[in-house]
């Protein structure tokens, strides 16, 4: 049997493709590549490109690759972005979900794994948040996918289809092999944007809103290492595989760090004194959120083994260095 990757050229599915290779599956990606890159995807998986939300297109590679799981990247991931193009992330994340969770009932594929977000809580009222938290979204990113978490449930409920939704915390890292890593162009990511202004690519980073409720007043986020959390997807397919019935999990450490946390640690590991703009709030940003990661150890048996800050951003910036040479010999 094999697995269908939606958005494996991106940064997290490239990961993803990785881990499942190296477990010695069959792996189909599917992506457009509006941002990811057809290199990140290694030739022992099958790459199709197009889009995730043409049901003739996803029936076919369905039913012609013996897919037994999907794992469902593929969307738009900027909160500032939603804000301002509502309809486009709704398009995007929600009406492109439904049409591929119907063609996954058709074709009685029986395992789904979605790539939910933490941004379903919105602003949370205790920290850290577990998943049986109040869901009020605070941008249409976050309502976006918490759409797709309901029409996954009410499907699940009608048909012989069992998921595991991830609900992501702050995804940074970069593949410790040096294969793969975040390289869309004008990523928002703090820890890629700290980074990129680490090796003078930017003039500076800004830090949007410095009087938040917080010890620095600066917003507070669970980061997480992108190969950590390609795990817990295996862990849910392994999960999904024996049995277990359908979860929705936060994806996280719990413990958080501060946007000066982040900027601190880059420039201990890059030795880089880079400027630092602290500029007015963000719509769409609340001021700390964690992880409450207790559940998802207990239902999947995943355990992190990348839980540093400084390892993060190390791998990050190695990463981020590689891409500089690359295109320099380019």
């Amino acid at each position: 049997m094999g697995v269908l990757v939606t958005g494996g050229a991106g940064f997290i599915g490239s990961h993803m493709v990785l881990e499942l290779l190296d477990a010695g599956e069959d792996v189909v990606v599917l992506d457009n590549l509006s941002t990811g890159f057809r290199w990140a995807v290694p030739d022992a998986a099958k790459f199709v490109e197009g889009d995730v939300g043409d049901p003739g297109l996803v029936r076919r590679l369905l039913s012609g690759n013996s897919i037994d799981a999907i794992i469902h990247f593929a969307g738009s991931v900027v909160v500032p972005e939603s804000v301002a193009d509502p309809l486009g992330y709704y398009l995007n994340n929600t009406c492109k979900s439904r049409s591929l969770i119907a063609s996954a009932v058709e074709a009685k594929v029986p395992h789904f794994i979605f790539s939910s977000t933490a941004a379903v809580y919105g602003m949370p009222k205790e920290n850290p948040v577990a998943e049986n938290a109040v869901l009020e979204p605070m941008s249409p990113y976050g309502t976006s996918k918490l759409m797709t978490e309901i029409m996954l449930r009410d499907t699940a409920r009608a048909h012989a289809l069992r998921y595991v939704a991830l609900r992501y915390f702050n995804v940074a890292g970069a593949d410790p092999l040096g294969r793969t890593g975040q390289s869309t162009a004008r990523a928002t990511h703090l820890i890629k944007v700290a980074c990129e202004a680490a090796f003078g690519e930017r003039p500076c980073l800004e830090v949007f809103g410095t009087d938040y409720p917080t010890p620095d007043g600066t917003c507070i986020r669970d980061y997480i290492h992108v190969s950590d959390l390609v795990r817990a997807h295996r862990d849910a397919l392994r999960y999904l595989r024996a049995g277990g019935e359908s979860e929705v999990l936060n994806c996280g450490y719990g413990s958080g760090f501060s946007v000066l946390d982040v900027i601190g640690s880059v420039k201990r590991a890059s030795q880089s004194d880079f400027a630092v703009h602290l500029g007015p709030r963000r719509a769409g940003d609340p001021a700390a959120i964690v992880a409450k990661a207790e559940r998802i150890s207990k239902v999947l048996g995943w355990e992190p083994r990348l839980n540093d800050l400084d390892t993060i951003v190390g791998h990050a910036l190695a990463w981020e260095k590689r891409l500089i040479e690359y295109r320099a010999a380019s």
